[in-house]
């Protein structure tokens, strides 16, 4: 398996936990450092205990969103950012989430994420 496939299979299995709320697995998704950054929409968080915390408070995503667009790019062996569009069910417009990976010697971890919303009037 090519690192863009292993980054691929990581990815897809942070949005099931996502999907399904499951806290758990989307924290161990994570790199468990205090240097992790997390931009949310209305939030952000900064280091593993706080995005921990903010997780369990916020477990899931409407129901319905879906994703286009998702691309994985790859540099090197241990770093890789993954960049997608998300739309959620009767809301105008569409997000767009972008997260850094790396590799760490417990898997493919998000080192970096930010989720924002463009508006269906910004185009």
């Amino acid at each position: 398996m090519t690192p863009a496939d292993e980054v691929r299979a990581a990815f897809d299995a942070y949005e099931q936990a996502l999907f399904m709320g499951d806290v758990a697995a989307m924290t161990a998704c994570f790199w468990d450092s205090a240097e992790l950054v997390r931009f949310g929409i209305a939030d952000e968080q900064r280091g593993a205990a706080e995005l921990a915390a903010w997780r369990i408070a916020n477990p899931t995503v409407p129901p319905g969103r879906t994703l286009s667009d998702t691309v994985v790019s790859v540099f090197g062996a241990d770093t890789a950012v993954v960049s997608t569009r998300f739309t959620n069910p009767g809301v105008p417009g569409h997000g767009r989430q972008s997260q850094t990976w790396v590799r760490t010697a417990d898997g493919w971890r998000i080192a970096h994420a930010h989720v924002s919303v463009i508006s269906a009037m910004s185009g």
